[in-house]
């Protein structure tokens, strides 16, 4: 892969990071998706051979000590959420954007019952059904991206 396309990915990720750390409150901090693993995600299934489960894993550790989490949580999170990600990349590149979309979602669901099960062994008690909504914001956000590339593309074509 050429350089340029490594240093896109790798900008993509400190930026997601940088959006996992906007100061909010309220209600947008309780719908606020994972950013860094929704650009993780991406370049798992668009650029394997760049972003890997390595990559996954670094992010993870990066966001435990920006965040001030239990140090491996995310790493362990990310890890496990790429892994899964890598297993059916090759399959899951030809579905639709819909069925592309439901996969993500699980994987969202997935990393926040992993996160939940790390959070509950170190004694934090369980926050309710709101925990999950920044899985389904995540995959609303998802949807629209790759929605909107899709149409970008075919109208790129048609020119």
């Amino acid at each position: 892969m050429p350089n340029h396309n490594r240093r896109r990915v790798y900008f993509s990720l400190v930026a997601a990071l940088l959006l996992q750390l906007l100061p909010l409150s309220g209600v947008l901090l309780q719908i606020k998706p994972d950013f860094l693993l929704l650009v993780l995600l991406f370049w798992l299934l668009r650029a394997p051979s760049i972003c890997n489960i390595g990559i996954a894993w670094t992010a993870g550790i990066l966001m435990d000590l920006v965040t001030g989490d239990l140090f491996g949580q995310n790493a362990l999170a990310y890890a496990l959420t790429a892994f899964l990600a890598v297993m059916y990349q090759r399959r899951l590149i030809l579905f639709t954007t819909l069925q592309q979309s439901v996969y993500v979602l699980l994987l969202l669901f997935v990393n926040q019952v992993i996160l939940l099960l790390l959070k509950s062994f170190s004694g934090s008690e369980y926050f309710g059904w709101t925990y999950f909504v920044p899985s389904f914001t995540g995959i609303m956000l998802w949807y629209a991206v790759l929605h909107s590339q899709i149409s970008t593309h075919i109208m790129a074509r048609q020119q």
